[in-house]
């Protein structure tokens, strides 16, 4: 095979608020947490459960809609790449493996972080196109957002 590829699917709930935040030239980045469980049974028939913790990264118009629309304990699917940081403190060398997030798609079609469930959602990409939506319901809009703002 020629060539490489980073490409990452997960799909997990929030583990706190979108962070935020701005850096230079008003470019927006998103930090979030992802909790990913696993479950299995084992031959005994015992049923198990593992849970990883993936940290994650959105850039400009992604990061925005994530944070305008998720919330703790929110249900997402996540398409990106991962991406070692690495760094160096008081003589002492760091890494640190995350996910670039290079789009993302709602898995339920609650809004904020609370009521119900449901199916269905939009999908958002980096570069802030529409996409169409997984199936045929999705979250309403709230009252004070454009239709040009809703990604989906």
């Amino acid at each position: 095979m020629a060539g490489n590829l980073n490409r990452v699917f997960l799909m997990g709930n929030l583990t706190r608020d979108v962070e935020l935040r701005h850096v230079s030239g008003n470019q927006a980045v998103a930090n979030i947490g992802l909790a990913v469980n696993r479950r299995w049974k084992t031959p005994e028939g015992e049923n198990r459960e593992e849970t990883t913790f993936v940290d994650c990264e959105a850039w400009g118009r992604t990061a925005e809609v994530m944070a305008q629309y998720l919330a703790k304990g929110r249900p997402v699917f996540i398409e990106g790449r991962l991406k070692l940081d690495q760094w160096e403190k008081e003589g002492q060398k760091f890494s640190k493996l995350r996910v670039v997030v290079e789009s993302f798609q709602f898995v339920d079609s609650r809004e904020g972080g609370g009521g119900g469930g449901g199916g269905g959602g939009g999908r958002s990409s980096q570069g802030g196109s529409r996409q169409g939506s997984s199936s045929s319901s999705s979250a309403p809009a709230p009252a004070n957002v454009a239709d040009d703002d809703i990604p989906f």
